[in-house]
C-alpha cells in the first residue's frame, strides 16, 4: 500500500469537525468555531474569538510534545 498524502480537504464542514475533534482532544474549545457564511465559495473557517487562557492553552498544545 502506497503512503498516505495529505488529505485534500474540500469539505468545510469535515474541516470544521476535524478541527473541533483535534481541539476537543487537548481540552480547548472555540466556541465560534464555524463555516465562514459570508464566503461560502471560498471555503473559510471563521475560528472567532476566544479568552486569553484559551489562546495560551491552544499555544502550548502546538509545542511539540506537548499537551494542553
Amino acid at each position: 500500500m502506497a503512503p498516505k498524502k495529505a488529505q485534500d480537504v474540500t469539505d468545510t464542514q469535515a474541516a470544521v469537525e476535524e478541527l473541533r475533534a483535534a481541539l476537543d482532544g487537548v481540552g480547548i474549545v472555540f466556541p465560534s468555531l464555524r463555516l465562514d457564511p459570508a464566503s461560502p465559495g471560498l471555503q473559510l473557517v471563521e475560528l472567532g474569538r476566544v479568552r486569553a487562557d484559551v489562546a495560551v492553552r491552544l499555544a502550548r498544545a502546538l509545542q511539540p510534545g506537548a499537551r494542553a
